[in-house]
């Protein structure tokens, strides 16, 4: 199955050659700084305009594995709470990036809150967006990716456990890439301090902080599940620190502070 392209010609240019000169000047940000083996980050997924420069920041930072787990939320109704897709390859203006089989199917196994369901996946963005900046650092990579709706922190634990005891048993070097946005449409001085209270989570590696912070809190940060699955993750793999390397708000672009929606790129390693 090939799946289609969902956002190119509006989240990111649908022409190759100006989608590389955009990714390009988004990666140009930190090439001077050494790169660094990564076990996870967390990039947002907005319109390239918006969350580019921070998204490309962090993919500036890290060595791009040849293998790569990719988790965001479920922005839409419709299909499996828990989505995974295992069969073929998805389409952008670059190319095919094809699936990951048999990482797919052993986290599947794992965990058996998945489902293979392209419904879920076929018109959410929050993993598609990513996947330029995939092609771009490394054109021989392949994915999992795995859609997440609203769930119970035990949930997200357990998907979360099951990654890495996939991952631990694997031999090369693999990523876990959790795709989120931060707080949407409040002013930027109330969005900072809401996502400085999520960002302290998970600079902390503390999945379930981030999911009490999240709802205490009331921080729409959508991709919130799929940090929660990340963190969880990577503590089990032995993560010793995480770094966020770049944050901005979309005031920063469109000169509208009132309304923002806020970017987080972080590192762990």
């Amino acid at each position: 199955m090939i799946r289609q392209p969902a956002v190119a010609g509006r989240f990111y240019p649908d022409d190759p050659s100006v989608l590389n000169q955009e990714l390009d000047a988004f990666l140009s940000v930190s090439l001077q700084q050494e790169k660094i083996r990564a076990l996870a980050c967390l990039v947002p997924h907005a319109g390239y305009k918006y969350s580019g420069q921070v998204a490309g920041t962090v993919y500036s930072r890290i060595e791009i594995p040849s293998r790569v787990v990719l988790l965001g939320p479920r922005h839409f109704p419709g299909g499996a709470r828990f989505a995974i897709l295992s069969d073929g390859a998805w389409q952008t203006p670059l190319g095919l990036v094809p699936l990951d089989r048999p990482l797919a199917e052993k986290i599947a196994r794992a965990c058996p809150l998945l489902h293979e369901d392209a419904i879920a996946h076929r018109n959410e963005h929050s993993l598609e967006v990513q996947l330029p900046f995939l092609q771009r650092l490394a054109p021989s990579s392949t994915f999992v990716p795995i859609v997440i709706a609203s769930a119970h922190y035990s949930e997200l634990e357990s998907l979360g456990h099951a990654i890495a005891d996939v991952l631990r048993a694997e031999e090369e070097p693999m990523l876990v890439i959790a795709s989120s946005d931060m707080n949407h449409y409040e002013s930027d001085a109330i969005t900072r301090v809401k996502d400085r209270k999520a960002v302290d989570r998970i600079l902390a590696l503390d999945p379930r902080g981030l999911f009490d912070t999240v709802r205490e809190e009331e921080i729409s940060m959508c991709g919130y599940g799929a940090a929660v699955a990340m963190l969880t993750a990577v503590r089990r793999l032995g993560a010793a620190r995480a770094e966020l390397v770049r944050y901005a708000t979309s005031g920063e672009v469109n000169g509208d502070f009132q309304e923002v929606v806020g970017y987080a790129g972080i590192v762990i390693g």
